[in-house]
């Protein structure tokens, strides 16, 4: 009987060892198949910036105005039906840019651009979280905006909206009632800054579609073409022809643009006129090479730096030798090296939190479009097999600068001092009172442009959650005030979250990056 036992207990454990290994195999292939091709060094995909991405993508459709498709928020509902009929042109789609309504082209087309820029690097690590098609649709949702906006070569409707009457109502888009005016650059009221950023999102656009959609691809390369000779021939700042822009995106130069679109037009159309314009007599005027900056809506030459640093990683040699593509390449490690907290050349400009500090207004925009452009040249490197960084006397390894988007991405979803995530939606604890009319007015109250205050100035939660919304961030004390009526704080906007879903398609798992547009 003994022997019997002992026989049954072996069996039993043989079994138990069986099961054993087949959940493995089980757990593994859910685990193959959830990261795909993803399996460079410890390359698993992050469940926490992939939930992250997830939250993050759906602002955009919180954003979104015009007759709404497949709507996703049950909050919203169509909007600005009637934006440029005046002037026969239909401006109704695009999106809202901030908690208002108003509608800045400046702004909106950097978001396509950088949404753009997310999708031609990370498209793949999109798709694995179930994201790409969002994405995808979210940026033609402001495309088809920019297409009508830009009706004639020399013409381009930069702004819908009074901002100023906009700023005096608090309701929810669905029951605007005030008068929605249009406002266009022209060669006789120029805007080279507002046009070229529109001619970089197109052509960064035209790449992501070229391959599912290539009439639609063409179509916004030709604008794209069109926009940049306007905007170059026609030079002036937008914030002069259009003086009431200044209070709200005021421009502080138009070559950085100028920069960025000729390098987005050279990936787009491989015409080398643009890659000329880039390093010829415009580039040694407008680049500002080796003295970095901080990418925003405003200034683009800290990312143009790290667009054109991939000729250098990546280009043809006949490209990456052309006389000054070094400087580019220079630049952007310059960039690098003053993000790296350990570098000789870093930025003093910290909260004590560890967050990069530029500005009060909008705190969380340079420090998450800083971490975008580390994890984007810290993939290069990886991809061209390029061991180290140097930063004057010190070197340091592509997973230092991952480390530090790391560490900007970390802080935004609640590893900070006041310990809740700046993404609403994300985490335990995120901002209950962000300052974004349609969030803050119950979806079955109609309100008008006045009677709408009462929920600003109400002591309760918003009724509606503006799911991934990146509010403005803390403060330099690393301190965050959840009121309303604290805009400078609570408003979130949609270009950040284009550099926010930037950084987090980066960070959702290591892998290569595409050494070529196609």
């Amino acid at each position: 009987m003994t022997g019997k036992i002992g026989e049954r207990k072996k069996s039993r454990g043989f079994l138990l060892f069986i099961l054993m290994i087949a959940l493995g195999v089980v757990a593994f292939a859910v685990v193959l198949t959830y990261t795909k091709k993803f399996v460079y060094g410890t390359g698993i995909v992050s469940k926490k910036y992939g939930d992250a991405l997830k939250i993050a993508m759906q602002f955009f459709d919180v954003q979104k105005s015009g007759k709404l498709e497949n709507n996703k928020i049950i909050w919203r509902g169509d909007s600005a039906l009637n934006d440029g009929n005046e002037e026969g042109v239909d401006l109704s789609k695009g999106m809202y840019d901030a908690g208002d309504h108003m509608k800045f082209g400046f702004p909106m087309a950097f978001t396509a651009t950088v949404l753009s820029w997310a999708i031609l690097e990370y498209g793949d690590q999109m798709e694995v979280v179930d994201q790409l098609q969002p994405a995808k649709e979210s940026l033609k949702w402001i495309t088809d905006y920019l297409v009508n906006a830009h009706p004639t070569s020399n013409e381009l409707y930069i702004q819908v909206g009074d901002p100023v009457k906009d700023h005096k109502c608090w309701d929810r888009p669905e029951d605007m009632t005030e008068k929605r005016p249009i406002k266009k650059v022209n060669p006789s009221a120029p805007g080279s800054d507002v046009a070229a950023e529109t001619a970089a999102a197109m052509a960064s656009a035209s790449l992501v579609f070229k391959s599912s959609n290539l009439k639609y691809s063409k179509l916004l390369l030709s604008h794209a073409e069109d926009l940049f000779s306007f905007a170059n021939e026609n030079r002036g700042s937008y914030s002069e022809s259009i003086p009431e822009v200044e209070d709200y995106y005021n421009s502080t130069g138009f070559g950085d643009e100028l920069l960025w679109a000729a390098s987005w037009l050279y990936y787009a159309s491989k015409d080398r006129k643009y890659l000329e314009f880039v390093t010829g007599e415009d580039g040694e005027k407008f680049a500002n090479w080796e003295t970095p900056t901080w990418f925003s809506w405003d200034d683009k030459l800290p990312g143009t730096h790290v667009l054109l640093s991939r000729l250098s990683f990546f280009g043809p040699e006949v490209v990456a030798e052309t006389e000054n593509m070094d400087m580019y390449r220079k630049s952007a490690e310059a960039v690098m090296c003053s993000l790296l907290p350990d570098s000789s050349s870093a930025t003093s400009s910290r909260t004590k939190g560890g967050l990069i500090w530029v500005s009060k207004w909008h705190s969380l925009q340079q420090p998450v479009a800083s971490a975008f452009l580390a994890v984007l040249f810290s993939d290069y490197m990886i991809s061209s097999d390029t061991s180290k960084l140097e930063c004057n006397s010190d070197s340091f390894l592509p997973s230092d600068l991952r480390m530090f988007a790391m560490s900007q991405a970390d802080y935004v979803l609640g590893d900070n001092p006041m310990k809740m995530s700046y993404l609403v939606g994300y985490g335990n604890k995120y901002p209950q009172y962000v300052h974004h009319r349609g969030a803050s007015i119950p979806a079955n109250v109609k309100t008008g442009c006045k009677d709408g205050y009462k929920w600003l100035e109400s002591k309760e939660p918003n009724p509606n959650v503006a799911t991934g919304a990146l509010v403005g961030g803390p403060s330099k004390a690393d301190n965050y005030i959840d009121s309303r009526n604290n805009s400078m704080q609570g408003e979130p906007s949609t270009y950040n979250t284009a550099v926010l879903v930037g950084l987090l398609s980066g960070l959702v798992s290591v892998s290569s990056v595409p050494k070529s547009f196609k």
